[in-house]
This record gives C-alpha cells, sequence and structure tokens, in this order.
C-alpha cells in the first residue's frame, strides 16, 4: 500500500492551453498523436538523410543512451538538428528536443505546430531569452529527464567558420553531472546553404561524435558559464579539424 499511497496521477503540465500555446510552451509533453507524427517523422529524415546525402556517423557509441544528456554542434544549415536527432534510438523520441530558433520556427501558429508535432523542438527566442527560460530548461533536463539538441552559436554561421558560443549552454549544465556531447556536422552547409530553400541532392554528410564531457565542477555562475563554453567550443572545433574532441 505504500508504494501505491506514493504513486500520484498528474496531469499533464500542458493541459488546457490553446494550441498554439502549447506548441510554443517549455513544458510540452507528447500525446499519442504527437509521438505517432515523432516516430513517423524520424523515419522519413533518416532515410532521406541515407539516400540522398550518405549520412555517415562516426563513434555512434559515444552517444548515451538515456536521458538526461545535451548534444551541441556547429550550426550552418537547417538541415543541422535533423542530422543530429538520426542516429539516436526511437526510444527517445518524446524525451529529445532540439532547441529552436523561437522567431524562425515559431513565429506563427502553424509553423509552431510542426515544429513542436513533427520535430518536437521548443523554442529559444533570442532577442529576449533571459534567465527564466533557461532555468525551465535546467529544470526539465535534470528533473524530468530528457535530452537536448542545441547550437551554442545562437545561429547559423554563413561561410562554415564557427562563431563564439554564447554563455546559455552554461547556464543549463553548470554544476550539473549532465553529461555534454559535443558534435561536429560537415556537408550540411553544402547540402542546404542558410541562403538556399532547397537542398543539394547527393551532397554527402558526416556527424563526428566526440567524447561526453560534465560539468558538475564548474560553479553555476558567469565565470562557470564561461569555461563551461570555453571548453565546449574547443572540443567542437578540435572535431572540425579531425580530432577526438575532448
Amino acid at each position: 500500500m505504500d508504494a501505491m499511497d506514493d504513486w500520484k496521477l498528474q496531469p499533464a503540465q500542458d493541459l488546457g492551453l490553446p494550441p498554439g500555446e502549447r506548441a510554443r510552451s517549455l513544458r510540452r509533453e507528447s500525446g499519442l498523436v504527437e509521438t505517432c507524427t515523432h516516430l513517423l517523422w524520424r523515419r522519413l529524415v533518416y532515410t532521406y538523410l541515407r539516400v540522398y546525402h550518405r549520412l555517415r556517423v562516426e563513434h555512434p557509441e559515444r552517444l548515451p543512451a538515456e536521458p538526461p544528456f545535451v548534444l551541441v554542434a556547429n550550426h550552418t544549415s537547417h538541415l543541422d538538428a535533423l542530422v543530429l536527432a538520426a542516429p539516436l534510438s526511437r526510444r527517445l523520441a518524446d524525451r529529445v528536443f532540439p532547441i529552436a530558433a523561437g522567431d524562425v520556427f515559431f513565429e506563427t501558429t502553424p509553423m509552431a505546430i510542426f515544429a513542436a508535432s513533427m520535430i518536437n523542438a521548443l523554442p529559444m527566442w533570442r532577442k529576449s531569452c533571459g534567465p527564466h527560460a533557461l532555468k525551465q530548461l535546467r529544470e526539465r533536463l535534470v528533473g524530468e529527464p530528457c535530452g537536448y539538441i542545441l547550437f551554442p552559436e545562437g545561429g547559423r554561421s554563413r561561410d562554415g567558420q564557427i562563431k563564439t558560443f554564447k554563455a546559455g549552454l552554461g547556464m543549463i549544465v553548470a554544476g550539473t553531472s549532465v553529461p555534454v556531447v559535443p558534435c561536429y556536422l560537415e556537408g550540411c552547409l553544402a547540402a542546404l546553404h542558410p541562403e538556399s530553400m532547397w537542398p543539394r541532392l547527393g551532397t554527402r554528410i558526416t556527424l563526428r561524435i566526440g567524447q561526453p564531457m560534465t560539468f558538475a565542477d564548474q560553479p553555476d555562475d558567469r565565470e562557470g558559464w564561461q569555461e563551461v563554453t570555453r571548453r565546449l567550443q574547443a572540443a567542437v572545433t578540435g572535431l572540425g579539424r579531425g580530432g577526438e574532441g575532448s
């Protein structure tokens, strides 16, 4: 009886929200329909990447089997999040959230619903992203737990050069034992340039996965956030040069 007493049915945190508001909520939860669409979308994307871009994944064994975790990578294309999600287990379809630009993917209600129901993305509003939103992401990452796909540059590079990582990444993981996996994406810029509407079929894409890193030793303050981003940027850059990224 004690075990039964401890178990309580909790309503979904997004229960009762209008569709557009629910799609934009950082506390959004998946129902049966969303789970089915996530699985179908991932299968279609994976097939597309393998057939039309000959996707190659180096060191997939370095990916954590269960949340919490964060995948970070360089960012040059709208294909990036799709490529990072491709090698993840189907069991994680509802538990891994790409963090997407709110002003691009969540500006209109139809686009927000598509980003939520297909990609399972959560919004990050680049012009008004404050500590409260980052705190919510941190709490969900550790407490649920879940996984994030995150691009610390804050926007796509137009020339392939890695831009300076922003400290928001450190605010999410500093002082926690959550593994952060540095990755490097090669070929996404050529496959779908930021100035292009349609991908170039036949362009090969490679995903290099580095050794997971943890930052429990870093204080949850400005100095700790900056050290987290510095170390992760060095790891991603190292993978881009053909190194191990750690």
